[in-house]
């Protein structure tokens, strides 16, 4: 079964990430206010990026990375930006 690591922008620009095995639906749950307590006080939340996972906690494994980042790093993700990306992991601006 597949499992997913998303990322929602919410309506305070702030971004949220989180994991899942039914990314329809979560994402459907945050929108009504029924998700984290996060996203419940920051609606309306938007899916702006994702990665499919063969098992959950593999998953799980990278939303905890991907949470520790900062906002310029998991921009630089979302925009696919791999050179930021990497310049950003080792530092730089």
């Amino acid at each position: 079964m597949e499992a997913f690591m998303y990322i929602l922008k919410c309506g305070n620009g702030d971004y949220y990430t989180g994991s899942t095995k039914n990314l329809e639906k979560r994402i459907a749950e945050h929108q009504m206010g029924l998700g984290a307590n996060f996203t419940k006080k920051h609606l309306p939340v938007k899916l702006v990026y994702f990665e499919v996972f063969d098992r959950i906690d593999l998953a799980f494994s990278r939303e905890k990375q991907v949470q520790n980042w900062s906002k310029a790093k998991k921009e630089a993700l979302i925009d696919k930006d791999y050179d930021k990306l990497k310049a950003l992991s080792k530092g730089k601006s």
